[in-house]
């Protein structure tokens, strides 16, 4: 059984546990949700349970690998997903664009024919579809995918 089933077979919060192992909160939330823990924390664990030791790290090592691959299927998809959104959102953003700066150019022609005051929400909002182009194309790359692993190592 996993550490987040034992603490919750025995009825105890996650404070509860921290406090009976002598280990951080963040450790067990670490722990629980797949990261693999040192043998002192294990050492800790399986003192608290009542179990042995061997019996924690042989459970780590399959929840490890069935929680690694989980979680890089479920992040594929999550960022697929998130891709399509972003897709919907520019071809509905540039379409919109179109209706309504064409109808604001008639208004415009009606209203004041004398001063095209339309193409400042024209090149407003064109400038935001171009930006908004340039973050889901990676045209230049800014913020790509090297830039989001330093940021997560910094973190």
């Amino acid at each position: 059984m996993t550490i987040k089933t034992l603490r919750q077979e025995k009825g105890w919060s996650q404070e509860h546990l921290a406090q009976a192992s002598g280990l951080s909160l963040r450790t067990i939330q670490r722990i629980e949700r797949g990261h693999k823990a040192s043998l002192e924390s294990l050492n800790c664990l399986s003192a608290v349970f009542e179990t042995k030791i061997t019996n924690l790290i042989q459970e780590q090592k399959m929840d490890t690998i069935d929680t690694k691959d989980q979680f890089m299927k479920n992040h594929d998809e999550q960022e697929a997903l998130e891709y399509v959104k972003n897709l919907k959102g520019f071809h509905m953003n540039w379409i919109s664009y179109i209706f309504v700066i064409a109808g604001l150019y008639f208004l415009n022609l009606q209203v004041s024919p004398g001063n095209l005051w339309v193409i400042y929400p024209a090149l407003g909002w064109g400038f935001g579809i171009l930006m908004h182009a340039v973050s889901l194309f990676g045209i230049f790359q800014l913020f790509g995918p090297k830039w989001e692993q330093r940021q997560f190592k910094n973190a």
